[in-house]
């Protein structure tokens, strides 16, 4: 009888039964944060509108809002970017 020996470094897992979208949002909300876009990739309609105003209200300089939280998504951990933002639903920062 021969015993088989898993070798789980190398093998793919999937912990997160969605997309995580981490990099896709953290990109697009330093790129285009001003447009809310990065809102709207999570799921977030309402507070990409927001941001969208706040961007428009303030000549631009809103859109360091979106720059910000780019810089956020993108620092988290893989795990704790999903249950923040894909499963609590925290619209911002």
């Amino acid at each position: 009888m021969e015993q088989q020996t898993t070798e789980n470094w190398n093998q793919p897992s999937q912990p997160y039964p969605q997309e995580n979208k981490k990099v896709l949002a953290g990109i697009l909300g330093i790129l285009l944060g001003g447009f809310g876009i990065h809102k709207f990739i999570l799921g977030y309609t309402q507070e990409g509108i927001i941001q969208i105003i706040i961007t428009v209200v303030t000549c631009g300089i809103g859109s360091i809002i979106g720059l910000i939280e780019g810089i956020i998504y993108l620092t988290k951990s893989d795990e704790e970017f999903y249950q923040t933002y894909q499963v609590g639903k925290k619209g911002w920062f």
